[in-house]
């Protein structure tokens, strides 16, 4: 079996969230939920589990941080192209997150964007064209 990540997020609004995740290309997994959490598939062994407030505090004592004036982590996904960056970004400023919180990575070869979910955990996206970046990669 492949390995697997699970990203386990704390949300406010767990509708909200369910919500949100589905609109940029997540699917919700019906066997993994209750009233307090909803795994949402990214890609078959990408999955994050959306966790209440309540449901990610039993998991640890440690304080949730307020993600819109923090950031412990910045999670970052691949994409097959620019154009799916964009759409992503897109979708997910739409949807009511955040596009670009952070500054667009334009580098000819790699090329990425952000997005903050509506409780604002950073997501980045980037496609890359590894033809183009080797000779980068063999001069650094």
């Amino acid at each position: 079996m492949e390995k697997m990540i699970f990203v386990n997020l704390p949300v406010s609004d767990l509708a909200r969230s369910i919500a949100f995740y589905e609109a940029i290309g997540a699917s919700a997994d019906p066997v993994f939920r209750d009233e307090s959490a909803q795994m949402m598939r990214l890609s078959e062994t990408i999955c994050v589990m959306l966790l209440t407030h309540e449901k990610f505090s039993s998991f640890t004592a440690r304080k949730i941080p307020n993600a819109h004036e923090t950031a412990q982590v910045l999670l970052a996904l691949s994409a097959q192209s620019r154009d799916e960056v964009d759409d992503i970004t897109r979708k997910a400023g739409a949807a009511g997150g955040i596009a670009d919180p952070n500054p667009v990575q334009e580098h000819g070869f790699m090329y990425g964007r952000s997005f903050a979910d509506p409780d604002g955990h950073i997501w980045e996206l980037a496609w890359m064209d590894m033809a183009a970046a080797m000779p980068q990669a063999e001069t650094a």
